[in-house]
């Protein structure tokens, strides 16, 4: 009798030491990703979500709102995507109208082109067929000017440049002449190169729509042949998604689960392709945006954006690791705890399950349907069932008061 009172008292001291031990892995797990959000890379689940196997892979991935990323391919959405951000990010920083104004030329580019010119030079006219729709000389306001929607071409630009002259040493009456000649020529290769920087919804639409590699071309003089259209990037990375999804739903055996998993390592690598582009076209974004904010305006801190899905989840996971590990370490609710470490645990286990037929997790890890998430999920539970909290912990304490409480 003695030794099993010793075996039992062993037994508790363990299972208390345990909850301790999960408490603080879930703590320590919770508080490092709390703290990178502060760092040059933050934590994000998404990654994890998105390469979910198994039979709940579809409901993991769609967690993240566009897990192909195809939303990325799309110059509409990412343009709508940065005209919100714009609000967003003038309210934050109460950007001056100078700042607005400048910002909204990166975004969507100024309504014209301006160059410095005091006047035409004597016999320079602006004639023919195209040319006064691309470029125009305001006298009143003694500047060359290109209207945003109507770029000057290089043969244009060409055209204007052999219109006057320029000596390299003039005789005495004839510098006034050359010098306006200069001028001239300078006014309009000023113009030619501001007018040829694009707006970052021009270059958006250059790289998803422009681009013949990326988007694709489409040649009207071969219509009804095989080389009508010429597929893109873009295209051959939408294809190739479509079918791996209909393999995946017929994949049995395990070669071609090995297959399945070579067509995604080929999949995910176009998309790097077509979509990291786009993404960095956006980083470059921003980056010009902060350039233009002053001291006082950095000191507002990081932009408040709005939440995305991906977002959402990644500070409800931190905040439940943490907060239900330091619920267990303290013994406070510890049964409460248990099981809600244990459900989230489980979905830890299920976006990932190693289970027959189903690609095995990336990482040194070798499981069949137990891993280390099932079997933490499983003392989770024997936590649950026994009132650790009550031995050694602040449930103690809260049992105490309840129990005065009634007695008085």
């Amino acid at each position: 009798m003695s030794d099993l009172r010793k075996v039992c008292v062993c037994a508790c001291i363990l299972i208390v030491v345990l909850r301790i031990a999960i408490g603080w892995q879930f703590l320590y797990e919770g508080m490092w990703k709390i703290d990178s959000m502060s760092t040059v890379k933050p934590w994000s689940s998404e990654g994890y979500l998105k390469n979910s196997q198994g039979p709940m892979r579809d409901f993991f991935r769609n967690m993240t709102g566009d897990p192909d990323d195809l939303n990325w391919l799309d110059p509409k959405k990412v343009a709508r995507q940065w005209d919100v951000w714009f609000t967003i990010f003038v309210d934050h920083y109460r950007l001056t109208d100078e700042q607005q104004k400048r910002l909204l030329e990166k975004i969507n580019g100024p309504k014209a082109y301006y160059a410095r010119l005091s006047k035409l030079p004597e016999g320079v006219k602006i004639d023919g067929p195209n040319l006064p729709k691309a470029i125009q000389f305001e006298a009143e306001r003694h500047r060359l000017s290109v209207p945003a929607d109507w770029h000057l071409i290089p043969a244009e630009r060409d055209a204007l440049l052999r219109k006057v002259k320029v000596q390299e040493n003039p005789a005495e009456e004839d510098k006034a002449k050359n010098d306006l000649a200069k001028e001239f020529q300078k006014a309009v290769r000023d113009v030619y190169a501001r007018q040829s920087r694009l707006c970052f919804k021009q270059q958006l639409d250059v790289s998803l729509i422009g681009d013949p590699e990326r988007a694709g071309l489409i040649q009207a003089e071969h219509k009804g042949t095989i080389d009508y259209k010429q597929k893109g990037n873009i295209d051959v990375y939408k294809e190739q998604l479509a079918r791996y999804k209909t393999n995946r739903a017929k994949a049995q055996t395990d070669f071609q689960f090995e297959h399945l998993n070579r067509q995604w390592r080929e999949l995910q690598e176009l998309r790097a392709t077509v979509v990291g582009p786009i993404k960095a076209l956006d980083t470059t974004l921003k980056e010009e945006a902060s350039q233009l904010l002053t001291d006082e305006q950095l000191a507002k801190g990081p932009l408040r954006s709005s939440l995305t899905r991906v977002d959402q989840i990644n500070q409800q996971t931190m905040w439940a690791l943490a907060i239900i590990g330091a619920l267990l370490m303290l013994g406070l609710f510890s049964r409460l705890s248990a099981l809600a470490g244990a459900g989230l645990l489980t979905m830890f286990y299920l976006a990932l399950p190693p289970w027959p037929g189903v690609p095995p997790a990336p990482g040194p890890e070798h499981s069949f349907i137990v891993n280390k998430n099932l079997i933490e999920v499983i003392a989770l539970l024997t936590i649950a069932s026994i009132p650790t909290g009550r031995w050694f912990g602040l449930d103690a304490v809260v049992r105490r008061f309840i129990l005065r409480r009634r007695t008085d």
